[in-house]
């Protein structure tokens, strides 16, 4: 197939492009910098600069690509874009993405439809957003909690525009876990290693990792597949903080995460920070592995962590 891959460079983007072309696929991927076209020459892919949030450019783009398939992979979450990350201030941080899953999406989907592309696959989330009731791991069936009251109400409005859009077109959503793996790992490690990632209260929240090379695969069964609906793309081990905390600071040759209670993490790191750690839902990979065959090369992020910090 011509696979359109927008956010081509991005973490994800740098692990699925070239896995693409070793499918046999031909890849068009975007980039807003004409300075990243020599990294996607390199990654074996063509490359074109896009901007995502200018209808035209995106039209343009799509029309010359003629794809037969399109990969929402655009996001602005680099601190080049958006700062240092902030669950405090997560509106702010997530301010470039929440426009490209809004505005971006629906530029894309415009330039599909103008050229009769179907097959049509965006990244959505489902790391500790589960809706906040019931059991800890959640399935597609659920809904994602909609955080509302919170900085990250804005993005998880964002989020239910993409997953609502691109279902009603047809396509497929995808459900990345909390991503680690080469460009991602340290995001996480660096604050561990520094004690800036205590846990809060008694650490209970689930969170849901996934390798960026198991999210690469699973994007391409879907796309390969022509797959339709909801999926989430994580391992198998749903997790508390109180687990995977202190396990990562172990493999990064740190100290152990310190404990603060919630009366003082909510105001320092704000109530979502308080909500992952306490609240947080993980999700179930089930429906992945069954109707897309998908298989994992790190099924717990144990395994990948242990292999990434080591």
């Amino acid at each position: 197939m011509r696979v359109f891959v927008a956010g081509g460079t991005g973490v994800l983007g740098r692990r699925l492009v070239p896995r693409l072309v070793a499918r046999g696929h031909e890849v068009i991927a975007t980039t807003t910098s004409a300075a990243k076209l020599d990294l996607v020459v390199q990654l074996g892919a063509k490359g074109v600069v896009m901007d995502g949030l200018d209808r035209m450019s995106v039209r343009d783009a799509v029309a010359a690509a003629q794809p037969d398939a399109i990969l929402h992979q655009m996001t602005a979450i680099n601190p080049v874009h958006a700062g240092q990350p902030s669950f405090k201030h997560m509106d702010r941080w997530f301010a470039g993405t929440n426009r490209l899953r809004t505005e971006g999406t629906d530029n894309l989907l415009a330039a599909a439809q103008a050229t009769g592309v179907t097959n049509i696959v965006a990244q959505s989330y489902a790391a500790w957003n589960g809706l906040r009731q019931g059991g800890w791991v959640k399935t597609e069936r659920d809904m994602l909690d909609p955080m509302k009251g919170t900085t990250a109400a804005p993005g998880m409005a964002a989020i239910g525009h993409v997953e609502n859009a691109v279902v009603k077109a047809g396509g497929a959503v995808l459900r990345y876990g909390w991503f680690y793996g080469p460009d991602a790992t340290e995001a996480l490690a660096e604050p561990v290693r520094k004690r800036q990632f205590p846990i809060v209260g008694d650490g209970a929240g689930h969170t849901s990792f996934v390798h960026l090379d198991d999210a690469a695969s699973a994007t391409i069964l879907t796309v390969e597949q022509h797959a339709k609906g909801v999926f989430n793309i994580v391992d198998d081990e749903p997790a508390p903080a109180n687990q995977w905390l202190p396990y990562t600071a172990a493999c990064a040759g740190a100290k152990k995460p310190m404990r603060v209670p919630v009366w003082l993490a909510r105001p320092l790191a704000g109530q979502v920070a308080v909500i992952l750690m306490t609240e947080g839902r993980g999700f179930s990979n089930a429906k992945a592995k069954r109707e897309l065959g998908w298989t994992l090369r790190y099924p717990s992020w144990r395994q990948g962590f242990k292999e990434e910090l080591a």
